[in-house]
C-alpha cells in the first residue's frame, strides 16, 4: 500500500502548546507506511474574506494550506478550548479549506478531532463546535477516532504527552481509526 498522509492542524499557535505536543505524540504512534505532518503556518493565514479569495488574488498562505490539505489522505484536528469554543485560528483554517463552497479540499476527507484543555471538561465544547464546523465544511468526521484530554496543565505540566503511556494509547487508537476510515474509502 502507498504511503498514507495525515495532516495535523493544531488550533493553538503557542510554541509550548500541549495541543501541539499531542500532535507530536500522535505522529510518534503512526505505524509504518503512515506519515503524520503537523501543518506550520496557520497563524500566517488572514481571516477568511470572499473579497480576497479569488483565483487571481487568494493569499499565498491560504493556498499553501489548501495544497497541503488536498495532498493529505486525512486530517487530525487538535483543538484547544478558548472561552468555551474552538480557537479562531482553527475555525479560520476550516473556513479556507471549505471554499469554494461544496468543493473545498476538505470535502470527503476523513477527519479525527482531538480536544484538550486545562479544564476537566477536556474541551468538549470546542470538540462539538469543531465536529459541527468540519461536517458543514464537507469533511467526514470519524467519530471513533476522537480523543479528549482534560486537566492537561496538571497531567502534562512536567512531561511531554509522548511520555504518558495512556495518552499514547489513546492517540494511537485515534490514528488507527482514522487509518481504517482512509482504507475503507470513507467519503462524504
Amino acid at each position: 500500500m502507498a504511503q498514507t498522509r495525515i495532516l495535523a492542524l493544531v488550533g493553538s499557535l503557542r510554541a509550548g502548546s500541549i495541543n501541539r505536543q499531542l500532535a507530536e505524540a500522535a505522529a510518534q504512534t503512526a505505524p509504518e507506511g503512515v506519515e503524520i505532518d503537523i501543518y506550520e503556518g496557520l497563524g500566517d493565514i488572514p481571516f477568511y474574506n470572499e473579497d480576497i479569495d479569488t483565483p487571481e488574488s487568494a493569499p499565498a498562505a491560504a493556498e499553501r494550506l489548501r495544497t497541503a490539505v488536498g495532498a493529505a489522505d486525512a486530517l487530525l484536528v487538535m483543538t484547544p478550548e478558548y472561552n468555551g469554543t474552538l480557537s479562531a485560528v482553527l475555525k479560520n483554517a476550516i473556513d479556507w479549506i471549505s471554499r469554494p463552497y461544496g468543493a473545498g479540499v476538505i470535502k470527503g476527507k476523513p477527519v479525527a478531532i482531538v480536544s484538550a484543555s486545562i479544564s476537566p471538561n477536556a474541551a468538549q465544547w470546542a470538540h462539538g463546535d469543531a465536529v459541527k464546523s468540519v461536517g458543514v465544511a464537507g469533511g467526514v468526521v470519524v467519530e471513533g477516532a476522537h480523543a479528549h484530554f482534560g486537566v492537561i496543565g496538571q497531567r502534562f505540566g512536567e512531561a511531554h504527552p509522548r511520555e504518558d503511556a495512556e495518552a499514547l494509547t489513546q492517540l494511537g487508537a485515534s490514528v488507527h481509526e482514522l487509518l481504517e476510515a482512509v482504507r475503507a474509502g470513507v467519503s462524504a
